[in-house]
């Protein structure tokens, strides 16, 4: 069974930190892009990062470049978000999805369930 499983959110002070994993089982990833979404409540799914599974390319979206930092571990077929300086507007649920090299969200066919993060003022 191919599936993606995220976990890592909680509940977390304005500043601090979280570092998310996606861990991906059923196939092979090697030539699939790694992307993390996000989704408040009464928002659209948005963009967040994403990462090449071969080669590591990245791309951010502009609201969280230099706080937050994507990565993937092939040893362990696990794609990380790590998120630093939080904000209480990244409060949403967090996706990973595999797709193609993309920032939009139609271009990925595979997805997790979803963790919430939760940022307090």
């Amino acid at each position: 069974q191919v599936q993606l499983v995220e976990s890592g959110g909680g509940l977390v002070q304005a500043g601090g930190s979280l570092r998310l994993s996606c861990a991906a089982s059923g196939r092979t990833f090697s030539s699939y892009a790694m992307g993390w979404f996000r989704q408040a409540p009464g928002e659209e799914r948005e963009f967040v990062a994403t990462i090449l599974w071969n080669g590591g390319s990245t791309l951010y979206a502009d609201s969280v470049k230099g706080r937050f930092t994507i990565s993937r571990d092939s040893a362990k077929n696990t794609v990380y978000l790590q998120m630093n300086n939080l904000k209480p507007e990244d409060t949403a649920v967090y996706y990973c999805a595999a797709g193609s090299w993309s920032t939009s969200l139609k271009n990925y066919n595979l997805w997790g369930q979803g963790t919430q993060v939760t940022v307090s003022s």
